[in-house]
């Protein structure tokens, strides 16, 4: 309900700007997001889905703005995490930052990254809460930065590009998005727990099997 109203009321406002402030809300909301993670930019951002659908503000621009926007913030925190990697590593919740980010998920976006390395990024704008500590958990591994823009450069763009078409096309319906994203985090959350779990029970398969071909 709090969050609702929270919502209601950043819309009331944005909907009285000109289209020049309404582009630098929604480039400072794409930036903060992958910054701080509780600001709920996915549903802001399929808003204005419908201003572009309601020619307010134009389809393309939206899309270039919000992208750069959140390559920006992702590349902020990727920097942020290259060069105070050894003290997070050696202070962990002590360090000011990890007061913001949950240690628990950052050790295993961690291990995520030493298992998958760029195709983590890649997804990072795919997978709900893990934003901000993928960029800050490949900023600590010193992931090549050519690389790292390019993935969360193409993770962006193709996900602020579906936020802005379902925008547009359940039009002023577009809070139902809202509902649809929560249901995909908690999808997403399992599938990751099942593709963790199933790794898990494969590698000691296979050690089994192993253990067991020595002994004959």
């Amino acid at each position: 309900m709090v969050f609702e109203l929270y919502i209601n009321q950043i819309v009331d406002w944005v909907i009285t700007l000109s289209p020049a402030e309404i582009y630098l809300v929604f480039a400072v909301v794409a930036y903060v997001e992958n910054v701080l993670p509780p600001i709920p930019g996915d549903l802001l951002v399929a808003f204005g889905g419908y201003l572009a659908a309601e020619q307010v503000v134009g389809f393309f621009p939206l899309l270039i703005i919000t992208t750069v926007a959140s390559v920006v913030g992702f590349m902020t925190m990727y920097m942020i995490g290259a060069h105070f990697g050894h003290k997070i590593e050696e202070q962990r919740s002590r360090f000011w930052l990890m007061r913001i980010v949950d240690v628990k998920y950052y050790d295993k976006v961690k291990r995520w990254m030493q298992r998958w390395g760029q195709g983590v990024v890649f997804a990072n704008r795919f997978l709900a809460g893990t934003r901000s500590v993928i960029s800050l958990a490949s900023g600590v591994s010193k992931t090549k930065v050519s690389t790292t823009l390019l993935s969360s450069t193409g993770s962006s763009l193709i996900w602020n590009f579906l936020l802005l078409l379902m925008g547009w096309v359940v039009h002023e319906n577009w809070q139902i998005i809202g509902h649809y994203l929560n249901i995909y985090g908690r999808v997403i959350l399992v599938i990751i727990i099942l593709a963790v779990a199933g790794r898990i029970i494969f590698k000691r398969r296979l050690k089994s099997k192993s253990r067991k071909a020595k002994k004959n």
